[in-house]
């Protein structure tokens, strides 16, 4: 093939798309990451230490739903909207995160955590914040229960996971509801699960009321049940579920 004159020029006048710039490739995530999770744990603890009107699991179950539907909804195209360490590690599973940014979501992540805890207990009486342990996850009161709550937590976490990996990441099923639908599946989660186990499925929700209310009753069971589903929910779709694409990078 052999180029003209008018054709170098018209390549030379057609300039290439410019690069992020680094902030909104590496920070202004991280940025969106900390606000997102702030926000959510500010609300949903907020609605567990102002549950005092008999509503049960509905008002934190509503709260949280609409709290991470909404702001996945208007930060999702920062940074995923993740707002939560085990979505994190599923996301980077399915290859839908780079790994550079793995480790800066998570400490964004816990570090929303904690401020959104810590607003709740600047807004809250102090009271009703010391009789609901500052919306911390604390109903595990005796080592018969660990069993039941991490099988629990798994199962709901992977539940909130599928939802986030199908429904937003995976090519062929993503949906622009995706949204909705992960509040959808926090909302039902809680009202099936929230007796159990809290139906915490985040390690952030559950890291920054620990923190500022200083409760670490079987902390651990918080973070082992959804890092599990992640992982879970990870192999299953690169393994079966997934895309050509997103199976593809297998190999």
């Amino acid at each position: 093939m052999v180029f003209t004159h008018r054709d170098v020029m018209d390549i030379e006048a057609k300039p290439s798309a410019p690069r992020p710039r680094w902030y909104e490739r590496h920070a202004q995530p991280c940025v969106a990451e900390l606000l997102g999770t702030a926000l959510f744990t500010f609300i949903g603890c907020l609605s567990v230490l102002d549950d005092s009107g008999g509503t049960g699991r509905l008002q934190p179950a509503l709260a949280h739903g609409l709290a991470l539907g909404v702001t996945v909804a208007v930060l999702g195209d920062i940074s995923g909207g993740h707002f939560n360490p085990a979505v994190s590690l599923g996301v980077w599973l399915v290859g839908g995160l780079h790994l550079t940014m793995l480790i800066p979501y998570w400490l964004s992540q816990l570090c929303g955590g904690v401020l959104g805890a810590g607003l709740a207990k600047a807004v809250a009486p102090s009271e009703r914040f010391g009789n609901a342990s500052g919306g911390a996850f604390g109903g595990i009161a005796a080592a018969e229960q660990v069993p039941a709550v991490l099988a629990a937590e798994i199962a709901l976490s992977s539940f909130l996971l599928l939802v986030v990996c199908m429904g937003a990441i995976n090519g062929r099923t993503s949906t622009p509801l995706a949204p909705l639908c992960i509040g959808l599946a926090v909302t039902a989660d809680i009202l099936a699960g929230g007796g159990v186990s809290g139906a915490c499925m985040n390690p952030a929700r559950a890291f920054g009321p620990a923190l500022v209310a200083n409760c670490w009753d079987y902390h651990w069971v918080y973070w082992v049940g959804p890092v599990v589903a992640a992982l879970l929910v990870g192999a299953l779709v690169r393994l079966l579920m997934g895309d050509q694409a997103t199976r593809l990078l297998l190999k």
